[in-house]
């Protein structure tokens, strides 16, 4: 057997806590809340959260062009669906991307999102 492996026999698969204790390692990321849902929020802005049981991160990127080329290195790990379809944001399956591109994913991403001016603080609707 060959001393070093090809990139399509590399380890798959990231756990939960993984994904977690990596996005909350970069700096500014927090745990909060987008749309309702529990997400990873950089300066107020969506950084990445997780659907599907668990079983699936979304995470935002520059450009849809980035989508692109991650889903042609890696079908099985990345893909989206048509809600996503015209939004920079890719779908990972957590059970077949490996650690260290899911790591390079996320840290582009990262990039991307800190360079934005912080978000607006949302105003609180009033009951009526």
């Amino acid at each position: 057997m060959p001393a070093r492996l090809n990139e399509t026999r590399q380890a798959r698969g990231v756990q939960v806590a993984e994904v977690r204790r990596l996005l909350l390692s970069f700096a500014k990321v927090v745990e909060g809340r987008s749309y309702g849902m529990p997400s990873f929020l950089l300066n107020g802005h969506f950084l990445a959260r997780f659907r599907d049981e668990d079983t699936v991160l979304v995470v935002q990127l520059a450009t849809i062009g980035e989508r692109d080329v991650l889903m042609e290195l890696d079908p099985r790990a990345f893909f989206f669906t048509d809600h996503y379809r015209n939004y920079p944001a890719v779908l990972v399956r957590l059970a077949e991307v490996s650690p260290a591109l899911l790591r390079d994913v996320l840290q582009e991403s990262w990039s991307h999102v800190t360079a934005l001016p912080p978000a607006r603080p949302r105003r609180k609707g009033r009951r009526g």
